[in-house]
């Protein structure tokens, strides 16, 4: 499939020949070893020992919605990375924070950006948030094997829905099962304390500053329970990568917006180690 340039300089067929808007499809077609859930690993005994990325989270608020996520990758019990990157923007109106083999899990995200920019300029329009969700499902779908060798990758999806003018939040599981999620939602080893703070913390009129708040607050009490989880390195100057999409667009707030969020969280955590309360009935 490859292109001879030395010789004509053009392109293969396969390149020239109408087919499916889907570049997976393509691929599959013509190349299909590029393809993650293709390649074939040596044959080893036990799970494979790689770096992982750990929790994920995700808030609505009118107007739009936030998904941020910790700079931890762990190994077994060791810090694989202090200062990974587990957020990426998707397209203008989405993007994708990644849990689960971290490797894998970037090279998801890098052909998931590909699958739709390809979409947009075949079809001249861009995919529905729920198609979009769905491509994410067949992909996670296809490295199913991998999955069953202990290399899964689990991400949470968000973005902001232009047909209904809101912020949608996705969630999946290894065989590639979708669910929207309601307000809120976590993925990876710490999700279930970063759901459980903001479970309680978590209301539907929230601001855009308040969210982004709210999913910090959630992932400091993550790493707080859970070890393979960074909280807030204010030594080494490393802070969760926070990430809003609106009507306006994906924006990734700097380095100073979110040490100024998660210092004023330090801060009241001297005085409140556990964290803001919810009110009692």
């Amino acid at each position: 499939m490859e292109a001879n340039t030395r010789s004509t300089g053009r392109l293969p067929a396969a390149f020239l020949t109408p087919g499916s808007s889907s570049f997976m499809d393509f691929l599959s077609q013509h190349q299909p070893e590029m393809l993650p859930g293709k390649r074939q690993l040596p044959p080893v005994q036990g799970v494979i020992e790689a770096p992982h990325g750990t929790t994920i989270v995700a808030a609505t608020f009118p107007g739009g919605v936030v998904l941020a996520g910790d700079r931890r990758a762990t190994m077994g019990n060791v810090i694989a990375q202090r200062d990974i990157e587990k957020v990426f923007p998707a397209d203008e109106y989405s993007a994708v924070g990644i849990a689960g083999t971290a490797g894998l899990a970037v090279e998801m995200v890098k052909l998931f950006q590909l699958e739709l920019e390809h979409f947009e300029k075949v079809e001249g329009a861009q995919l529905s948030l729920e198609g979009k969700a769905n491509r994410l499902s067949t992909m996670i779908r296809s490295n199913l094997a991998m999955a069953m060798q202990g290399l899964a990758v689990v991400p949470l999806f968000a973005g902001y829905d232009v047909d209904r003018e809101k912020g949608r939040i996705f969630s999946y599981d290894v065989t590639g099962g979708r669910s929207e999620e309601s307000g809120f939602a976590a993925t990876g080893s710490g999700s279930i304390f970063a759901r459980g703070a903001m479970k309680k913390l978590y209301s539907e009129n929230l601001n855009e500053q308040q969210a982004t708040t709210l999913v910090v607050q959630a992932l400091y009490d993550a790493a707080d329970d859970d070890s393979a989880t960074g909280g807030p390195d204010v030594a080494r100057r490393i802070y969760p990568i926070v990430t809003v999409i609106t009507e306006e667009g994906f924006r990734r707030l700097t380095d100073e917006e979110s040490s100024e969020i998660a210092r004023s969280i330090l801060e009241r955590r001297l005085e409140q180690p556990d964290g803001p309360r919810a009110a009692l009935l």
